[in-house]
Order: C-alpha cells, then sequence, then structure tokens
C-alpha cells in the first residue's frame, strides 16, 4: 500500500471513528476467561470426541449393537493399518485432498471476482443475481449427469462439481458484505481522492475481509459435500469412492473408516484456513 493510500484510508477510519489496528482487540475492561487459554481449549475440543468414542467402544463391547452394523474401533483401526499397508489409503487420501483444494481454489477465485461485480456494480446485481439465485438452489447430484455427459468421467468433472460448490457460499457472504459497506466509509475514501481499484483494495476491501474469510470457510465445507457426491458417482479412487465401494461389500468398518478421515481432514484444513484467516485480518484490518 503506498503512502498516499494508507494515509487515506487512516483518514478515513478516524473520520468514522473506527477502531483501525486496534479492531478485534479484546476490550480493555475485558478480563482474561479460563475458556481463553489455549490449552482449555484444545482440551475442550478433544472432550467431545472423546466422549463419542468412549461411547462407542462401550456399545461395541457389551453387544448392544451388532458387530455388522457398527464395529468396534479397534476394528476401524485395524481396517486403516490394512489399507495403508497396501499403499491404498495414502492414495484415496491424496487423490481427494489434490481434487478439493484445486477446486476450493478456482470456485472460490471465480466467486470472489463475481461477488465484487455483483456488489459494487448495480447493473452486475441486476443482470447476474436472479440467475445465480436459481443455479443455487440446484442440488450437488443434479450437476453430476450433465458433467459426465460434458466431460465424461475424469478429473475435469469431479473438480468442475467441487468448483461449483466452493463458487456459492464465497459469491453469496461476498457480495452481500461489498453491498452493505458503510457509505460513510466510502465517502471518506473519496474524499482522499480515491476512486476504482485504489478505492476497492485500500477501503472497501478491508471493510469485508471477516467476511471473505467466512466465505472461505464456508467455501471449503461445501467442497468436501461436493467431493463426496462426485467420488460416489464417477470415481476409481479417493474416499467417496473407498465409501461407495466399501458400501457394496459390506466393509462397515471401511465406512466408518472413510468417514472419520473426512472429518479429521475437513477440520485440519478448517485449521490451516484459521491460521490464513489471522493474518489476513492482521494485515487488513
Amino acid at each position: 500500500m503506498s503512502l498516499p493510500e494508507a494515509a487515506a484510508l487512516e483518514g478515513a477510519r478516524r473520520a468514522l471513528e473506527l477502531p483501525g489496528a486496534a479492531a478485534g482487540r479484546r476490550p480493555a475492561g475485558r478480563k482474561r476467561s479460563v475458556w481463553d487459554r489455549r490449552a482449555v481449549r484444545v482440551a475442550a475440543g478433544f472432550a467431545l470426541p472423546a466422549a463419542v468414542l468412549l461411547a462407542w467402544h462401550l456399545t461395541t463391547v457389551s453387544g448392544l449393537v451388532p458387530a455388522h452394523r457398527l464395529p468396534e474401533p479397534a476394528s476401524v483401526l485395524t481396517a486403516a493399518v490394512d489399507l495403508a499397508q497396501r499403499g491404498e489409503l495414502w492414495h484415496h487420501i491424496a487423490i481427494s485432498v489434490q481434487r478439493v483444494f484445486i477446486g476450493f481454489a478456482i470456485g472460490g477465485a471465480v466467486g470472489l471476482a463475481v461477488a465484487a461485480v455483483v456488489g459494487l456494480s448495480r447493473a452486475g446485481d441486476a443482470f447476474l443475481s436472479p440467475m445465480l439465485a436459481a443455479l443455487r438452489a440446484v442440488p450437488s447430484l443434479a450437476w453430476v449427469p450433465l458433467l459426465i455427459l460434458w466431460l465424461r468421467i475424469g478429473e475435469e468433472s469431479k473438480i468442475t462439481l467441487i468448483a461449483i460448490g466452493a463458487f456459492f457460499p464465497v459469491f453469496t457472504t461476498v457480495a452481500a458484505a461489498l453491498r452493505h459497506v458503510d457509505p460513510q466509509l466510502v465517502e471518506a475514501g473519496r474524499s482522499f481522492s480515491l476512486r476504482g481499484w485504489s478505492l476497492f483494495r485500500t477501503v472497501q476491501l478491508p471493510a469485508v475481509v471477516p467476511s471473505v474469510v467466512s466465505g472461505l470457510r464456508l467455501a471449503l465445507a461445501q467442497s468436501w459435500l461436493f467431493l463426496v457426491a462426485a467420488e460416489l458417482i464417477a470415481s476409481s479412487m479417493g474416499l467417496g469412492f473407498l465409501l461407495n465401494d466399501s458400501q457394496q461389500t459390506g466393509r462397515v468398518d471401511r465406512i466408518l473408516l472413510a468417514i472419520v478421515l473426512l472429518a479429521l481432514l475437513g477440520a485440519l484444513a478448517n485449521a490451516l484456513l484459521g491460521i490464513a484467516e489471522k493474518r489476513l485480518l492482521r494485515r487488513w484490518t
């Protein structure tokens, strides 16, 4: 950011009595709670999964549920070790992660671009919003036959489906945020001779960074959902394929393994996005 733009942004903040660099900090009068401690939050995050795992173990060991319906946690671990030793597990994980992140990157980038057009232009809003609102209501599985017909059963159809899933959360969240940027903040920026790209980068973009991050979080979660939809129907590898293949062969342990892996990978991806979120908020707010 150039010195004039930085001065303009600071002037706009002061004009609107915004906190500026102090945004997002804990209020001075607020006492530090025990729940603010990292160790406590980590322990609390593991408490419920541990309780679920214990209840699962006790339920299966006691015989309340037959093993062919709900195998023991040890059986799921054994299935994971077996697939890992044969090299299949890592292959399924790598393929699924690659598809998710490529589709997420494409869908998120296109979503941000279209959101900027719709959120900043009344003409763009009038032309694009009705059609995109209708397409957003189309279920993920409804896209599969058309994508297979157009792109065949390959990586292109799967990545396109995931990109569609990632597009709408980003577009919806960011477009709404841009439409509701404080007009006084924009006018304050214009009073410092900011126009076009300079106004967007200096004033409007920092104002919607939290919404951008929220949209990306939703898009990432949606990408995993659309991944499973793609791999369940037209795939020979990946965690969705593992789910479908295990269902056909009656391997409930592998079904549960795939579900656990999808949950863990989703949580890990969300944690990585959380790290990026802190850096973005520190940079832009």
